[in-house]
């Protein structure tokens, strides 16, 4: 066991603003600078926390941008804590932030360890060692074994596992390609929600329709895991999937409904287990009557469930699926390795809508081989959607090509990226070559939202309204859809 007083760890978010806006930054798969003041929860550095705060370790949960912190305010709090190790999380459009951020620290804490984790680094490890006075990078994303394995080693010399970036002798080395399959998920405590200052996230995510809420993540991450945009399969590849047995997932649930008063829970793998971990936790969450305590939703591939599942997981509880429609072009969904036929669009989310659960759908924009006319193929479908009530919402985005991911490397081999400043992949602007314009892309972006002001869709919504809960998710929801508007 560690000694408190002699070595402690913040996990730390520093605050960094752009305009007034706020870093979509923490359980993103993609980074936005947003008007919303959405927030979501870091679900796997909250593991490390408590990992670390269960052998022993002092843990600061450090997270400055959900507690809304200028950085004067974080930074003289940090130097207050003097922490052992910081851990700091980025993604490619602030690693430039960050690397001046780190060396800041340094001059104030020179003793202490600083350590990057995320996708960008991950995929260029090096980059950040070679701008910044950072200590180590860690690779993977398992950050919880692996930040507890950091600790150990520089308090208690053990070894370091396979994922490590540093200097040693004025050289960049490394102690090997990181490994996930051998981390068990199912040994790691259920996460301390009070340590990691739950209630900041609970009421700040348009996800939530019963509040307060909370953020799970019942595998790591998709068992897919091969879409050439997604940055994560960059920190979990498709190969080295791993669940938290249905069991687990159930205590935690469990934890949040009778400690924590949650009313609704969204679990973030990147696609819901599904097979016979969907039914087994599926009838667990009724034999325990969590499906009268609990709302709950997921992200979910088109085309993964029967007509019967669907069933199930309604009755489970289930109310909110999350499901990446991208494109309605077969060659753009091909060419991303979707995975799915435009004709599994509809159909799943029929088959959805038919258990009486609601839709969310995401797309982008941006793909250097679509034109005009292959737009409106997902206007028309989009607003097809929403006037047959199939969706009830949607998510529009620029296509993003990061570090790492097989579509990084496609169009930099084609020479299809319009720029490598990592700041202007911030999404405020197209960094891939295409045949439309920065402003007919944004304008196609607010196209695709405004597929919610269909008459047909906009007068459903209004009968549906039944409860106070229905009005105030309604009204809350029109509040996110003109500001998401603002960001673009």
């Amino acid at each position: 066991m560690a000694n408190r007083k002699t070595f402690s760890v913040s996990v730390s978010y520093p605050p960094i603003y752009k305009n007034k806006q706020t870093a979509f930054l923490s359980q993103n798969r993609q980074f936005q600078w947003t008007n919303t003041n959405n927030i979501i929860f870091p679900v796997i550095p909250a593991y490390a926390a408590t990992l670390l705060q269960s052998k022993g370790y002092q843990v600061f949960w450090d997270d400055a941008i959900a507690e809304k912190l200028n950085y004067q305010q974080w930074l003289t709090r940090l130097i207050k804590n003097q922490p052992d190790l910081i851990a700091i999380e980025t993604k490619t459009p602030v690693v430039k932030k960050h690397w001046k951020i780190i060396d800041q620290i340094k001059k104030k804490l020179p003793k202490s360890t600083i350590v990057l984790m995320g996708d960008h680094v991950t995929a260029i490890p090096k980059e950040s060692l070679k701008h910044s006075q950072v200590d180590f990078i860690l690779t993977g994303g398992d950050y919880d074994f692996m930040l507890l394995n950091l600790a150990n080693h520089l308090h208690q010399k053990e070894k370091l596992q396979p994922g490590f970036y540093f200097h040693q002798k004025n050289k960049i080395i490394n102690s090997g390609k990181f490994v996930l399959k051998h981390h068990q998920l199912d040994k790691l405590p259920i996460i301390d929600r009070q340590l990691t200052k739950n209630h900041l996230y609970t009421h700040r995510n348009s996800n939530f329709k019963y509040k307060p809420g909370a953020y799970i993540m019942s595998a790591r991450d998709c068992w897919w895991g091969k879409c050439s945009f997604c940055s994560w399969t960059t920190l979990f590849p498709c190969q080295q999937y791993r669940r938290f047995s249905p069991q687990y997932s159930i205590k935690e649930i469990q934890n949040l409904v009778n400690n924590f008063n949650i009313k609704e829970i969204f679990d973030d793998s990147g696609t819901l287990p599904t097979g016979d971990w969907l039914n087994n936790f599926s009838h667990l969450l009724i034999k325990q009557k969590l499906n009268k305590k609990i709302s709950l939703g997921a992200n979910l591939r088109m085309a993964s469930l029967s007509q019967s599942e669907f069933n199930l997981i309604k009755k489970a509880g289930f109310r909110f699926l999350l499901f990446g429609l991208e494109s309605a072009n077969q060659k753009t969904l091909d060419k991303i390795n979707k995975n799915i036929k435009v004709c599994d669009i509809k159909k799943t989310l029929i088959e959805s809508k038919k258990a009486g659960l609601v839709n969310h759908i995401t797309t982008m924009i941006g793909y250097p081989w679509e034109n005009l006319s292959n737009y409106q193929e997902t206007i028309n479908l989009i607003y097809k959607l929403f006037r047959q009530g199939l969706t009830d919402s949607i998510q529009a985005t620029l296509l993003i090509p990061y570090p790492g991911t097989p579509l990084f490397e496609q169009l930099k081999r084609e020479k299809l990226l319009l720029t490598q400043d990592w700041n202007k992949y911030d999404m405020s602007q197209p960094v891939i070559k295409s045949p439309l314009s920065t402003k007919q892309q944004k304008q196609i972006i607010q196209t695709f939202f405004k597929g919610a002001l269909q008459p047909q869709f906009l007068f459903k919504q209004i009968v549906s309204i039944h409860s106070l809960s229905d009005f105030v998710h309604l009204a809350n929801y029109s509040l996110k859809f003109l500001l998401k508007l603002k960001d673009f």
